[in-house]
């Protein structure tokens, strides 16, 4: 019992209660009353799936399996755990809406072209992703009425951050601040995402939220980018009506389709594609965007190594191009972390997202992918290093470089280390760890970045 009250009291590790009940029944049983009774119901049932997966011959393990998952498969019926019954998502949009419409007059009033921070670079350009993230985070904190604290949290950092990036601009290092405000408005946006995630999972989340959470962020960004295309028809199609009666729109105006417009999509965004009733692991992956996205990236997946197959087999004929060519390391760098993104895509919820005939296949070819992957970005790494020791100069542009490349090229191998030798039966939850560590990695370095580069350079 001692396990159990253990388990209970934490509210969410039962994988080592589950394991140490691996032949009784009786306390396997007395442990899931427990959970319900704890409202931990979630974090059981995603516990019971990771033993499962990785011990598939327990006949325990199997028959507790298929009682909380069924027919239905485990988002499904975690959902119904966690919701007393209620299946579907649940959409606050009397909430949504107001912080859309919200969101859409800041972005409005910011895009004013006279609101510039330093030559040229409007005050939107910087704040679009702090401010999306600040309203994202009211919404979830409020639509959930949980987590409060760790949303304010995150809220009052994010403030924080943006604020001390805008005041060390203001510094009159020759060319340093423009430099650092431009990697800022790639930088900061990643670190709003963070603040997000932060406000949603707090410190101690597990693999499986922390990937839940990268996926529907995946999830909501494409649902976004879908209404961007849909907002830029209608902006064409208001553009061809008055220029047929040769009206010329308003400056307010033309800033409120596109500003306006554009920050009316994040919340509503969001809001279409996450539950924010339901942790990160226990949300719906089974349909809409996320699930075409998810079979389109694997239907890439074998483009993509074909592709990568042949510009490998390239560089040996073009190997000194990235060494001396400034344009085309910039492209094998982007390249990297494109394919990140689509290693990410191509990897399975659970288990039950991919038939198990394909999932021997699915694996092969992510490792194949990670492994080419790794070749390129140690070969981009060299040619930064040559770049940087010929010239004898460590630019601010050149240490971010080399430090992506480095994380990149260390998260691909932990991911081929760890896959290596691996059970088949719990191959998906080593990657979603490989992720997780991955993703803490990234926030770090980007923090580092925006807090340091200023007196580093």
């Amino acid at each position: 019992m001692s396990t159990i009250a253990m388990a209970g009291d934490t509210g969410g590790d039962y994988l080592a209660a589950i394991r140490d009940a691996h032949g009784d029944p009786q306390r396997l049983e007395a442990l899931y009353r427990s959970a319900l009774g704890g409202g931990a119901a979630p974090q059981f049932a995603e516990a019971l799936r990771a033993s499962y997966e990785e011990f598939p011959t327990n006949l325990l393990y199997a028959a507790w399996y298929y009682r909380l998952h069924g027919e239905a498969g485990p988002t499904t019926q975690t959902q119904e755990v966690a919701r007393d019954g209620r299946v579907g998502t649940t959409t606050n949009w009397r909430l949504a809406i107001p912080l859309s419409i919200g969101l859409a007059l800041v972005f409005w009033t910011l895009s004013d072209s006279t609101l510039q921070i330093t030559r040229g670079v409007p005050y939107l350009a910087i704040l679009w992703a702090p401010l999306a993230a600040l309203f994202l985070i009211v919404f979830l904190a409020l639509a959930s009425r949980q987590h409060y604290l760790q949303a304010t949290v995150a809220g009052l950092g994010i403030v924080a951050l943006t604020t001390y990036v805008l005041a060390v601009e203001s510094r009159t290092v020759p060319l340093g601040p423009q430099t650092y405000l431009l990697l800022m408005l790639l930088h900061l946006p990643l670190l709003a995402g963070g603040a997000v995630g932060f406000a949603l999972l707090g410190w101690g989340s597990s693999a499986a939220d922390r990937f839940g959470f990268l996926t529907k962020a995946f999830e909501a960004l494409g649902t976004a980018g879908v209404a961007v295309i849909a907002g830029g028809i209608f902006v064409g199609l208001t553009y061809g009506i008055f220029d047929a009666q040769s009206i010329e729109l308003p400056d307010i105006f033309v800033r409120l389709l596109l500003a306006g417009g554009a920050g009316l999509i994040a919340v509503l965004a969001v809001a279409a594609v996450y539950d924010p009733t339901l942790p990160p692991h226990a949300q719906e992956f089974r349909r809409g965007f996320g699930r075409i996205a998810a079979v389109i990236m694997r239907a890439l997946l074998p483009l993509t190594l074909l592709v990568l197959a042949i510009f490998i087999a390239i560089i040996p004929f073009t190997f000194g191009q990235p060494f001396t060519n400034r344009d085309e390391l910039i492209i094998y760098n982007v390249l990297l972390f494109a394919v990140l993104g689509l290693l990410v895509g191509v990897t399975p919820v659970t288990q039950d997202d991919v038939p198990a005939h394909w999932q021997g296949w699915l694996r092969l070819g992510i490792l194949l992918l990670a492994g080419m992957v790794t070749l390129v970005s140690l070969y981009a790494l060299a040619a930064i290093l040559y770049r940087t020791v010929t010239s004898g100069v460590l630019t601010m542009n050149r240490f971010v470089v080399i430090g992506w490349n480095t994380i990149n090229a260390a998260i691909l191998v932990l991911l081929l280390v760890r896959q290596i030798g691996a059970a088949s039966a719990g191959w998906i939850m080593r990657l979603h760890g490989v992720f997780k560590l991955g993703s803490a990695v990234y926030l770090a370095w980007a923090l580092l970045l925006a807090l340091a580069l200023p007196w580093l350079f």
